[in-house]
């Protein structure tokens, strides 16, 4: 079976943030596929609703024999046994997971829409994507990483640890 790459977001504000993030890269690598790279740990304040604490966000590289609905469900499985708890649009959580890019593939269906809808509009994904593959071009705008975040209106403070 060929391999595919994807691209994926972890976050955390709840809790034990790094174990959270080591946890679920654990779980990724038992149960997705083989990461090949990983981003900076960066802390960023809140998206969406802001009055929460900051996020540690983290872009990994993985290679997987998934296809992009079962590697969703499998990610939100793995969001569920870590705690994750839906609740609240932009709320809280210990884990949260998101397929940023998988190939190049452009891609909707009721359990995922690929590339992540909203990449360009959020600095604390654009930040660690670039660290991985600034030149990655963005299959639906057509521009790089690079490119995406010079033009990103976020004003969110996104740090590096």
């Amino acid at each position: 079976m060929p391999s595919h790459k994807a691209f994926i977001l972890l976050g955390s504000n709840q809790g034990q943030r790094k174990q959270f993030l080591s946890k679920a890269k654990k779980e990724i690598t038992e149960q997705c596929g083989i990461i090949s790279k990983e981003s900076s740990v960066y802390e960023t304040a809140a998206w969406g609703n802001t009055k929460q604490a900051a996020f540690l966000n983290q872009v990994v590289v993985i290679s997987t024999q998934l296809l992009p609905n079962e590697l969703m469900k499998t990610l939100l499985q793995i969001e569920a046994a870590l705690g994750r708890v839906r609740t609240e649009k932009y709320g809280p959580r210990t884990i949260d997971l998101d397929i940023l890019f998988y190939d190049e593939l452009v891609y909707h269906s009721p359990v995922v829409t690929l590339p992540h809808p909203a990449i360009q509009d959020r600095k604390f994904v654009l930040i660690p994507l670039k660290e991985l593959s600034p030149g990655k071009v963005h299959p639906v705008y057509h521009k790089t990483i690079s490119t995406l975040l010079n033009e990103c209106a976020d004003k969110l403070d996104v740090k590096k640890l």
